[in-house]
């Protein structure tokens, strides 16, 4: 698996893969789906061009070596030495196979590099305990801070915050 910056020519497909990973009956077979608790789109197209347009976001694409898309993460420059990780997600038949691991480790080394970020942080719906473990088990701490899910919901959603603090961006040759 080869990671990078996403192209425009990748979105296509990389947007299926998305859909794919969080919504619908095949996200079950994954960590990242939210289908029990939300219904619609997860993204679409045109949120994916104002990411790679917008100069403080990031959207890194996992490519596969037949040259497919198989995953995603994005991350956004917050305030200073801050940024934020999201849309992390690998197509369902390919999670667990520490794929997601390699993809946060290259999104926190890209922040590092790219923004000066020493913290990252992400926000996971309070109801998936599950997910939070495996961020945990990432190095990111729960922090005491909650907010609002961004769709207004009955019963409502919160998000919890993590954050981890980052090395050092490695130097390449």
């Amino acid at each position: 698996m080869d990671i990078c910056l996403a192209a425009p020519a990748d979105l296509p497909l990389l947007h299926r893969v998305i859909e794919r990973a969080y919504r619908g009956d095949e996200a079950r077979a994954g960590w990242t789906f939210e289908s029990d608790l939300l219904t619609g789109a997860r993204t679409d197209i045109e949120e994916l061009h104002e990411i790679l347009a917008s100069p403080t976001d990031r959207l890194l694409v996992a490519i596969d070596d037949k040259g497919m898309p198989i995953g995603c993460v994005q991350i956004t420059k917050r305030e200073e030495g801050v940024a934020y990780l999201g849309l992390l997600c690998i197509d369902p038949q390919l999670q667990a196979a520490g794929l997601g691991r390699r993809m946060i480790a290259a999104a926190e080394d890209q922040a590092a590099r790219d923004f000066g970020a020493t913290t990252i942080e992400m926000t996971v719906i309070d109801r998936r305990p599950e997910l939070i473990a495996y961020y945990q088990r990432r190095g990111y701490v729960l922090t005491n801070e909650k907010r609002p899910f961004p769709i207004p919901l009955d019963p409502p959603l919160e998000m919890v915050v993590l954050a981890k603090a980052l090395a050092a961006p490695v130097q390449l040759s």
